[in-house]
C-alpha cells in the first residue's frame, strides 16, 4: 500500500518532473483512492474487493492507472458510500 502523509504527498506522487505537465484524470482519481485507503486504514485486499479487482492489480494501478475503469470507480464509490465529488475534494 502506498503511504501518503497528507494531500500534498498524494499530488506530488503523480506530478511529473515538469511541473507544467497536466496530471491525467485517471492518475488523480487513483491517487485520491489510495489517499482514502490510508485515511480509513483499508487493507489492499479490502480495497481490491471494493474496486472489483485482485490485490495484485493495485500495484499495476500505482505504476499506471490508465486501466482503472469507470466501473471500478463506481463500485468503489458505491461500497464506500461517498460521491465522486467527495473523493475528489479529499
Amino acid at each position: 500500500m502506498a503511504l501518503y502523509r497528507n494531500k500534498g504527498d498524494c499530488i506530488n506522487m503523480v506530478c511529473n518532473k515538469e511541473r507544467n505537465k497536466r496530471i491525467s484524470l485517471d492518475k488523480m482519481i487513483w491517487c485520491k483512492i489510495r489517499y482514502y485507503q490510508q485515511l480509513y486504514d483499508i487493507s489492499d485486499n479490502d480495497l481490491a474487493a471494493r474496486l472489483g479487482v485482485c490485490a495484485r492489480t493495485l500495484s499495476n494501478y500505482d505504476k499506471d492507472a490508465k486501466h482503472l475503469t469507470i466501473g471500478n470507480i463506481d463500485s468503489f464509490l458505491h461500497l464506500t458510500s461517498i460521491t465522486l465529488r467527495e473523493l475528489i475534494d479529499l
